[in-house]
């Protein structure tokens, strides 16, 4: 059909819809978009730890732009800092770096002459990525710590095993300087396992038997002010045997937070992290003694019968009855059989009548570390 045909049976608006779709033909985009800014999408998780004059800074680099484009190499990154009082002013900036998208970040670097002087005060971190062409989409959360000046290291860190646990020492602040908070930080070095149970533990379910709870890699222990001058030291009755730690120590000064919206809220300004000391908890020690110990003769069975405090250390083994006679320098006997009692009880249904006979009992661990014998108990069967 020719066009003058068509146009004669075709409406007057149809013809001109064709004509336009003839002029800019079939298929061609609508409108055009403006030209993405590639401005990265501000961090959210920033995080940040002082540690004498350095701080570190955590945080996730984004993955998409603020249109939801994919990021593609180094992404700039600008590090500033404000006090935390302000919520909007000038951002003070600190330092540089360059991040990959999707990069967990740890960034370590030395604080500002003006953060690492002066009275404790909070101010806040931020980070800003920026496009190739150096916008923003704005700044990151702020992170916050307390600027001024930090407390002395901790200096001269020991630490020695114990019977209670492990006992640590470090120098004391000299005198003259501010009284602070110590932390102690503990790591677990010991790779998990289930160890071996020994061949003379107690059997499970029984008296004295008490599975511990996992113990953790990571453990925080603070240590109140000493008055200067005086030696410094805590133990940590929360270490076990059989374990290798590392410790490692700093002072905090500790501040309160001003403002109705931390009212309460505390921060810590601490030091710089000592020298890391060792140690491998080798369990030498025997069992506390056993105390308590009565001895009471049963008429209806004919026996004397023994009670006392159980012990409470987790590698009981169980405890050893000794008995002797009244004579002057007669030798202790050990009478409650070859394996350890798993119960602070013991029948001596061995006892004759008409004698008179003192006892004593020990614990001992699992690794065969024996206490020495308990205070004396004395009792006698009667004639029949």
């Amino acid at each position: 059909m020719r066009f003058a045909e068509y146009s004669r049976r075709t409406p007057p608006a149809a013809i001109v819809s064709l004509a336009l779709m003839a002029l800019s033909g079939c298929g061609t985009p609508g409108a055009p978009q403006p030209p993405s800014l590639r401005l990265p999408e501000p961090v959210n998780d920033l995080t940040a730890a002082r540690a004498g004059n350095s701080v570190t800074l955590t945080w996730t680099m984004p993955r998409k732009s603020t249109d939801h484009l994919p990021l593609k190499g180094q992404i700039p990154v600008s590090i500033c800092w404000r006090d935390a009082r302000e919520d909007k002013g000038d951002c003070q900036p600190s330092g540089q770096a360059s991040e990959a998208p999707e990069a967990k970040v740890e960034f370590k670097a030395p604080l500002p002459g003006a953060l690492s002087t002066g009275k404790p005060r909070p101010v806040s971190l931020f980070v800003e990525l920026k496009s190739p062409k150096g916008r923003s989409a704005g700044l990151s959360n702020p992170a916050v710590i307390l600027a001024g000046t930090a407390p002395g290291p901790v200096v001269g860190l020991t630490a020695q095993v114990r019977a209670d646990g492990v006992a640590l020492h470090w120098t004391a602040s000299e005198s003259g300087t501010q009284t602070t908070l110590v932390r102690l930080h503990r790591k677990l070095l010991t790779p998990p396992a289930s160890a071996a149970k020994p061949a003379n533990a107690p059997a499970e379910g029984k008296p004295g038997t008490v599975k511990p709870a996992a113990e953790p890699a990571l453990r925080d222990l603070l240590v109140d002010p000493q008055s200067g001058g005086q030696g410094s030291g805590a133990i940590d009755k929360t270490a076990r045997f059989g374990q290798v730690y590392e410790y490692t120590a700093q002072r905090l000064i500790r501040v309160s937070l001003s403002g109705a919206e931390r009212n309460g809220d505390e921060i810590d300004l601490p030091g710089e992290i000592s020298a890391p000391v060792r140690v491998a908890t080798v369990d030498t020690f025997p069992p506390a003694v056993p105390q308590g110990l009565v001895a009471v003769y049963v008429p209806e069975e004919k026996t004397i019968d023994l009670s006392w405090e159980p012990n409470t250390e987790e590698d009981l083994a169980g405890y050893i009855v000794y008995r002797a006679g009244p004579e002057s320098g007669a030798g202790w006997q050990r009478i409650s059989g070859p394996q350890p009692l798993t119960g602070a009880a013991y029948r001596d249904a061995s006892a004759e009548p008409g004698r008179s006979y003192r006892y004593a009992v020990s614990a001992i661990d699992q690794l065969g570390h024996e206490s020495d014998r308990s205070a004396k108990a004395a009792e006698s069967v009667p004639n029949p």
